[in-house]
């Protein structure tokens, strides 16, 4: 896997111009959408990015450890036992249950900043109306405790714009009703973020955008993007076979001619899923795109070269361009009935990342 650190500088620079004067928070969960979490994390604060934002404690505690100071935003509550942890690390904790806010201020006395998630329609994590404004509350009484931000998340912001305007106003509508100021407020993800100026609020959370990946087309036409992840391998081995032969696991294809065949050392368990086989998926090899030649297995997968010449040691392209071609995210996860989230997130740790810029 090649990371382009300076793609993640880049896509940092455009969206945080585009969304100014909004505060850009970086969102390097899940080891950075695949990516890497810490060198991302340190590209994005070199570009502009003022905030990171986390799923887990311990997603944050790697980020500390490797020396990274910027605000980090929990985006779901901790367990219970991880709070002394967080409180340590200095991690920006979300609420939005009383079981949560109980189990942050019991058992030590440090002074801490939370942030209340409202639910506006995700449904999946988040409080309601009455119980976010009795946190609210809560915490305005508290000692011990700050409010720093309300917010919310939008579940399907590039696709349906009035849903999420009504979001929107609900965010307005509560913010409103708690007749103090909560801090920060904040909803957008990359489509929000990119598709409505009126729900940049005071920061924005940038995933998929920051890795150059829309999250629809619409989002292309407001701001240029470049992807920052490759994933390329080289050919080891060369045959040339008959046709009918049926290469890999289950012989389940016969090659139509006979071709030159070439293997390259990436399978499934490296993220190349057995099913990218199954469906029609390609690779690049010379600036051209070519088939599989029977299914991705473990560790190898074998490409149909056709007539054409290949030599061992030469580039293959899974993920990214090569020439004038590009295989990208968005090509995988149309083939996959899959998101390109999916597909950032699916190389194993196997792989090795290298890193330019």
């Amino acid at each position: 896997m090649e990371v382009d650190l300076d793609a993640i500088r880049h896509n940092v620079r455009e969206i945080a111009q585009l969304v100014s004067p909004a505060t850009f928070c970086a969102v390097v969960k899940a080891d950075g959408y695949g990516h890497g979490d810490v060198p991302v994390a340190e590209a994005a604060i070199e570009a502009g990015a003022e905030w990171l934002a986390v799923a887990t404690v311990g997603e944050g505690v790697r980020l500390r450890e490797a020396g990274l100071q910027a605000p980090v935003l929990l985006l779901s509550e901790a367990a219970p036992e991880d709070v002394e942890t967080l409180v340590r690390h200095q991690l920006t904790p979300t609420v939005y249950s009383q079981e949560a806010l109980d189990a942050l201020v019991s058992g030590h006395t440090d002074s801490l900043t939370v942030q209340v998630k409202l639910d506006t329609g995700m449904h999946r994590v988040g409080a309601d109306t009455a119980t976010a404004a009795d946190l609210v509350g809560q915490i305005a009484g508290h000692k011990r405790v700050d409010l720093g931000a309300v917010w919310t998340h939008f579940p399907s912001a590039e696709y349906e714009p009035d849903f999420t305007r009504g979001q929107v106003k609900q965010l307005n509508e509560f913010v409103a009703g708690t007749g103090s100021s909560p801090g920060l407020v904040h909803a957008a993800n990359s489509a929000g973020a990119l598709l409505y100026p009126e729900a940049r609020f005071d920061l924005v959370r940038i995933g998929l955008a920051m890795y150059g990946c829309l999250p629809s087309p619409a989002c292309g036409e407001v701001v240029s993007l470049r992807p920052a992840m490759r994933v390329v391998s080289r050919v080891v081995h060369i045959r040339r076979l008959p046709a009918g032969a049926r290469p890999a696991y289950g012989r389940i294809r016969p090659l139509e001619k006979e071709s030159t065949v070439a293997t390259i050392p990436i399978g499934y368990a490296d993220g190349i899923t057995r099913r990218l086989s199954e469906i029609g998926g390609e690779v690049l090899v010379g600036g051209v795109r070519r088939s599989f030649a029977g299914v991705v297995t473990m560790d190898q997968v074998v490409v149909d070269m056709a007539d054409d010449s290949v030599g061992v040691g030469d580039e293959v392209v899974l993920l990214g361009r090569q020439g004038d071609e590009e295989i990208d995210a968005d090509e995988w996860a149309k083939r996959l009935d899959s998101v390109s989230w999916e597909v950032l997130c699916g190389f194993g740790p196997r792989l090795p990342r290298r890193y330019r810029g």
